[in-house]
């Protein structure tokens, strides 16, 4: 008998008895075992690919309600924006009213004296000054004497004085104010 009669009859024997498997029979159930584990890493691939794409779809839905959020408080803080810029003179504005209002009376008195006249002025200016007060709106007006101030004030003229150079002879109109924010600077004559 050959070599290879003799490797078949042994195959053959072992088969018939139950003693060793095939090599083609162990490697299909290798083969087997093998694509029942990638099957079963594909499930699970499959099942984690699904958790993710719910978890995407959460997101982005939580990022759209985030957008239009955001988008909703800048035209919220836009239209606050504007309504303080249409109507942040309102209270100054009211406050206001009552100076008119003293204005139009005084010139409803056809016959009114001097003394009225100037007693009625005062009393308007005074009812202003306290609008001006409430508002935070404060005069400028320098001292005779002290020094010039460029951020403060506008000089008009220098003109010769027994005075320091730079300093303040005389204010031909006050300035004004909100908190540190000059409106109008006062007009002056300073010293040369």
């Amino acid at each position: 008998m050959s070599d290879t009669e003799n490797k078949l009859n042994s195959e053959n024997t072992n088969d018939s008895t139950g003693q060793q498997p095939h090599a083609a029979e162990v490697d299909v159930n290798e083969e087997l075992a093998a694509l029942y584990a990638q099957v079963e890493d594909l499930k699970a691939q499959a099942a984690e690919l699904e958790s993710l794409k719910a978890r995407n779809s959460e997101l982005s839905d939580q990022f759209m309600r985030a957008k239009a959020d955001a988008e909703n408080a800048r035209r919220r803080a836009e239209d606050d924006v504007s309504k303080a810029r249409k109507f942040g003179i309102e209270s100054f504005a009211q406050d206001l009213l009552a100076v008119a209002d003293s204005l139009d009376a005084a010139l409803a008195i056809e016959s009114a004296t001097t003394e009225q006249l100037l007693e009625g002025t005062k009393a308007t200016q005074s009812q202003l000054l306290s609008v001006f007060e409430r508002n935070k709106l404060q005069a400028v007006a320098p001292e005779v004497g002290s020094k010039f101030d460029p951020n403060l004030h506008q000089a008009i003229s220098a003109v010769p004085a027994e005075q320091e150079s730079g300093t303040v002879v005389s204010v031909l109109q006050r300035g004004y104010a909100i908190s540190d924010r000059i409106l109008r600077p006062a007009l002056v004559v300073v010293a040369a």
